[in-house]
């Protein structure tokens, strides 16, 4: 009588060894990156909840110091939600976002063609000018851009009075309006850099076969960026853009920094907005509930462009 393995069930094959360790190597990914995933959620969720949390409570200065919990419901969204100026100040900051992001993606495409094509001496100039305007403080690019715009002593003013225009004391910072376009161009100045690397780093991944195929095959430059250049492009691309609506959505030190949200609050975003209620203010509650209304704010404008970008990467697999 032969001998069989308690562990076996009468009837079934034994599992082959082969498949034990197949499940261990396929599982093993998922327990190396579980501390990380563990370690995020702890610094980046639970900050997200106490936010959710606090936005419900009637959080003062007073209630802070003595440790009270006074629960407000709905009260601190109805409060933000009622005030016109709320939905003037979101749609603002919608609009301001999408300025910039779509200057900083033009600028830094066509830099990023540039050094695809440039000799070496020259692109590596212009690399190495990019890394010095990316490396810069954002306070210290802010005064030096206050200084540019200054309305007595601006180098921009005097150098368009020098080509003969009128603008002698003339003010960039009068209405909110040209106060964030001042902003605007900072910050563009500033996002160019990032931007522009990473897509030349994508077009060197581009086969150089590809163009010499086309250049045989009669193609102009148009149709060789058509179908050879975005193709391999569009992912990175689509990625920085995803980036940088997230960083020029919650902008906040350029803006403080130029007019406090001013003049009139005439350049006030949300990011000033939650400061003005949580800080300036007090009004902690008040100030959480603007902040879960800037991610939903946010959410909503991305949600399209999620979608778009999640379709294109399955696309790829």
């Amino acid at each position: 009588m032969a001998l069989t393995d308690e562990r076996t069930v009468p009837g079934a094959p034994p599992a082959a060894p082969g498949a034990r360790r197949s499940r261990w190597v396929e599982a093993l990914p998922y327990l190396l990156l579980a501390p990380a995933v563990l370690a995020l959620v702890g610094l980046l969720g639970w900050p997200a909840v106490n936010v959710i949390i606090t936005s419900f409570r009637e959080l003062t200065l007073g209630e802070l110091v003595r440790g009270e919990v006074v629960w407000a419901g709905f009260d601190n969204y109805a409060t933000v939600l009622s005030d016109p100026g709320f939905w003037t100040i979101a749609l603002r900051t919608v609009v301001f976002t999408a300025c910039v992001v779509v200057g900083s993606i033009a600028i830094a495409l066509l830099l990023a063609l540039l050094m695809r094509h440039v000799p070496p001496v020259p692109r590596v100039l212009l690399q190495i000018s990019l890394l010095l305007a990316w490396a810069m403080p954002q306070l210290a690019a802010t005064t030096v851009f206050q200084w540019i715009f200054d309305q007595q002593f601006g180098i921009l003013n005097k150098t368009l009075v020098l080509l003969g225009l009128d603008f002698e004391g003339h003010s960039w910072f009068a209405t909110g309006t040209s106060t964030l376009t001042v902003v605007g161009i900072l910050i563009v100045w500033q996002a160019v850099p990032f931007v522009a690397m990473t897509l030349y780093a994508a077009l060197l991944s581009v086969p150089g076969d590809l163009y010499e195929s086309a250049g045989i095959d009669g193609a102009d430059g148009w149709q060789t960026f058509r179908s050879i250049t975005w193709p391999h492009l569009k992912p990175v691309l689509m990625i920085v853009t995803f980036l940088s609506i997230l960083w020029d959505f919650k902008v906040f030190s350029q803006v403080w920094a130029f007019r406090e949200g001013g003049p009139s609050g005439g350049s006030t975003t949300l990011s000033v907005l939650q400061y003005l209620e949580g800080i300036a203010s007090s009004r902690f509650g008040v100030a959480a509930a603007v902040s879960v209304l800037m991610v939903i704010v946010l959410v909503l404008v991305c949600a399209q462009y999620v979608r778009l970008l999640l379709r294109s990467q399955e696309g790829e697999l």
